[in-house]
């Protein structure tokens, strides 16, 4: 189920794509009987087959439950704690992989094989064909890629627990990976496997700077992660500044491999490169930066879906026109698909799904509140079972428009596992079908009955910000979260809201009517069922928006990854519940704003 090609050859990567999409049904028909064949011996699928008659993709779908991580918990904890990988899986379980920490109050452990390092290894492979089909040129120079990765945690099993990419960073296959003329990184494998996340930030950064008339393209995995680096740039560029001027390094790089391999790039002094990047650096305004100090840079490569759409502004104002490109959807538990119009605008990123990465299955959501469709429990009557077997369908069948949650079933060990992820279905490639990522599954703000939904809030946000902050203020809206205070009655939302002056570094100054205006309309913009509770049930109280000090949303980060989030996936939390995090956003507010009216709301047909 894994092709070999050679990712140079970018006609044979192609029509590998064309293969699989065109033959997507019977691939995911053998994906199914590859899994079965393997596993079905496995302690957890014992529990629901019965021998050589149901390894069969009606026996599963009829008896094997769709089940969520608390479901699966105790098996794969059971492995951590020692016990035989047979739990789950007849391949050996060689770690453990945890999600961002964003998801959940703690990372989740999904198991892994060694196998499976090369089913995303050809994954990575088959993005490099797309861009090559609509960016040429890519083999005549680098990229500028910030990669990074957290340390590991040893389970009682033995077993290292670490992030997908940490997993991917550290092993063989990244590490000792055949050349790719299309792929060349501007920072060493040493500056990437470093363990201080600042010191890799600092060398890879100066590594992009000393190599920037190589750079064609720059980019992280997430788009916060990308503006993290710029925000450190901004920091620290004179500083750089002064090691590429002197061909040394400043002395708090401790890190001897990261020292030896980046002094081999700087190959010495140089004046004039230390010159020309510290006079774009010192200009009043970055606008433009990114093309200013990497002029021969085509695009920005980073996430910029679900809730990394809000960092798409900011990211257009550093970027000087440079297209911001998302090329693939994956997650700890499984790699899914690439985007197969990569310079597409961002709000039409669709990512098409790769048949041969897993078993993919798809449980209706409803089209207008993304609200799952409930279905009855395992111990309720017989004919429930029929039900979920009506809902459910499998890739080709799922519909052009509708919302789905994506299901699973994995080479290593997850079996019709809910992933939490919401995709609209926007159309298909051949037989593949295309999907856009809405939102995670129960990623919202309730105080009463109001639902808000992660999209729901950034597009509510977005309106606000469009229609009071960019003109007269010219504030940047760089980044938020939210939190239901119910420590009043009634209840309200507030948004914490980090602001910068789009010209320069100074403090921001908050107009009172300005800020009041963003509230109103975050409000107006919010849906039916929260304008009802506002104005008739009186339910909940007016939003707020706390404004924070520049900086405070790095200092979130620092407290996530401290908790267990990694760098590399870590994505600001849309809704903060930790008393650590809100003590950390509520001691650097720097103004409280709130909504001076109630929004509008009429009722709907017989709704009371």
């Amino acid at each position: 189920m894994i092709p070999s090609y050679d990712p140079n050859d970018t006609e044979a990567g192609l029509k590998l794509l064309e293969d699989l999409t065109s033959n997507a049904e019977a691939i995911q028909e053998q994906v199914l009987h590859e899994i079965l064949s393997q596993n079905s011996g496995t302690q957890y699928l014992r529990a629901f087959l019965d021998g050589e008659s149901d390894k069969n993709q009606q026996s599963f779908k009829n008896k094997v439950p769709v089940v969520n991580y608390d479901d699966i918990k105790p098996f794969i904890q059971r492995i951590a704690d020692g016990e035989s990988s047979d739990i789950v899986s007849v391949q050996p379980i060689t770690e453990l992989l945890t999600s961002s920490g964003t998801s959940a109050g703690k990372p989740k452990l999904m198991p892994s094989t060694a196998k499976e390092l090369d089913r995303k290894t050809f994954f990575y492979s088959m993005l490099v064909p797309v861009m090559n089909k609509y960016v040429n040129g890519l083999d005549e120079g680098k990229g500028m890629y910030l990669l990074f990765i957290k340390p590991e945690i040893k389970t009682p099993s033995g077993l290292m627990a670490r992030p997908v990419l940490t997993s991917y960073y550290k092993s063989q296959h990244f590490r000792n990976r055949p050349f790719n003329k299309y792929n060349v990184y501007t920072s060493p494998d040493q500056t990437i496997l470093c363990q201080d996340s600042k010191q890799s930030m600092y060398c890879q950064l100066l590594c992009g700077l000393v190599q920037r008339s190589h750079v064609l393209r720059v980019g992280a995995v997430f788009a916060s992660a990308f503006l993290r680096a710029v925000k450190f740039l901004e920091d620290h560029y004179k500083e750089l500044c002064a090691d590429i001027r002197t061909g040394t390094i400043t002395s708090w790089i401790t890190d001897s491999a990261c020292r030896d391999s980046v002094l081999s790039i700087l190959d010495g002094p140089n004046q004039e490169l230390a010159d020309e990047i510290e006079s774009e650096c010192a200009e009043k305004s970055w606008e433009g930066i990114l093309r200013r100090l990497w002029p021969k840079a085509k695009y920005v490569e980073v996430i910029v879906t679900g809730s990394m759409a809000q960092y798409i502004p900011t990211l257009e104002f550093y970027s000087g026109g440079l297209t911001l490109v998302s090329t693939m959807y994956a997650s700890s538990e499984c790699y899914f698909g690439i985007n197969l119009n990569p310079l597409c605008d961002p709000s039409d990123v669709s990512y098409t799904l790769l048949p041969n990465m897993a078993y993919f299955e798809f449980l209706p959501v409803d089209d207008k509140s993304h609200e799952e469709i409930h279905f009855a429990s395992q111990s309720n009557a017989e004919d429930d079972d029929s039900i979920k077997e009506d809902l459910i369908v499998d890739l080709v069948n799922v519909e052009v428009g509708r919302y789905y949650e994506i299901v699973i079933t994995t080479f290593t060990g997850l079996y019709r596992y809910r992933v939490g992820d919401i995709l609209k279905v926007t159309g298909f490639y051949n037989k593949a079908p295309q999907f856009r990522f809405v939102e995670r599954r129960n990623v919202v703000l309730s105080i009463d009955t109001d639902k808000t939904s992660e999209e729901d809030l950034l597009n509510a946000v977005t309106q606000a910000k469009l229609n009071h902050l960019q003109q007269p203020s010219s504030l940047l809206l760089t980044e938020y979260t939210s939190y239901a205070d119910t420590s009043s009655i009634p209840g309200h939302y507030v948004l914490f809201w980090e602001l910068k002056p789009r010209y320069n570094n100074d403090p921001p100054k908050l107009d009172d009517k300005t800020m009041e205006k963003c509230c109103s309309e975050v409000e107006d913009r919010l849906d039916y069922v929260y304008r009802r509770c506002r104005n008739k049930d009186k339910s909940i109280g007016p939003l707020e928006i706390r404004v924070v000090s520049l900086g405070t949303f790095d200092l979130l980060m620092d407290f996530c990854v401290s908790q267990g989030s990694s760098v590399n996936q870590y994505k600001t939390p849309r809704c903060v519940k930790s008393g650590g995090a809100l003590e950390i956003l509520d001691s650097r507010v720097i103004g409280r704003f709130f909504s001076q009216r109630v929004p509008q709301w009429e009722p709907l047909g017989l709704d009371s």
